[in-house]
């Protein structure tokens, strides 16, 4: 079984990484999940480069996610909800348009993560990910189980600098390559 290290010869790097929680129920102050992913990304070293709430609406979430990719100090955008099935779930159908490169593997690694944690019930969450100018872009469901798994099992380690053999921080520097 593959073994990840951090590579004690690099240096850490914090990036600054901006949340949206899609709800039509929940506020700041409720949002456990978004809260959970700050707390979370905070503890590791990185900057909350802001939060907010926005309700499921397709071009609520495209707008807020938009607004986030245009800020030059934001280095990843994380959503948490409305990646469900319900009717009222079109996270996914917000932002995929948006991506310029489509990150399949994260969904595949996220529910063999999930299924961990949860059984078969990661089969219910279409998390998603993919790449918008320079900028990544993480949809997650919206509980904090799901958030913490992709966190502690995917992200903590592809966002750290020192994850060895490799991780998305090194990239960053030659994704606007053309």
């Amino acid at each position: 079984m593959f073994k990840a290290a951090l590579d004690p010869s690099r240096n850490f790097k914090p990036l600054n990484i901006g949340i949206i929680a899609v709800s039509d129920t929940r506020t700041l102050d409720t949002d456990t999940a978004g809260a959970l992913l700050q707390s979370l990304l905070e503890a590791d070293g990185h900057h909350c480069a802001g939060r907010q709430v926005v309700r499921d609406n397709i071009q609520l979430i495209r707008q807020s996610v938009q607004n986030l990719v245009a800020e030059p100090r934001v280095d990843v955008v994380l959503t948490t909800g409305g990646t469900g099935f319900s009717g009222r779930d079109v996270t996914p159908e917000a932002i995929e348009p948006l991506f310029d490169k489509r990150m399949d593997g994260f969904s595949v690694l996220f529910h063999q993560y999930s299924a961990t944690t949860v059984g078969t019930s990661s089969i219910q969450s279409r998390a998603t990910a993919g790449l918008i100018g320079t900028t990544f872009v993480f949809a997650l469901p919206g509980s904090r189980g799901a958030c913490r798994d992709a966190w502690e099992g995917i992200l903590s380690h592809q966002l750290d600098y020192r994850h060895s053999p490799c991780n998305f921080v090194e990239l960053m520097p030659r994704l606007d390559e053309r």
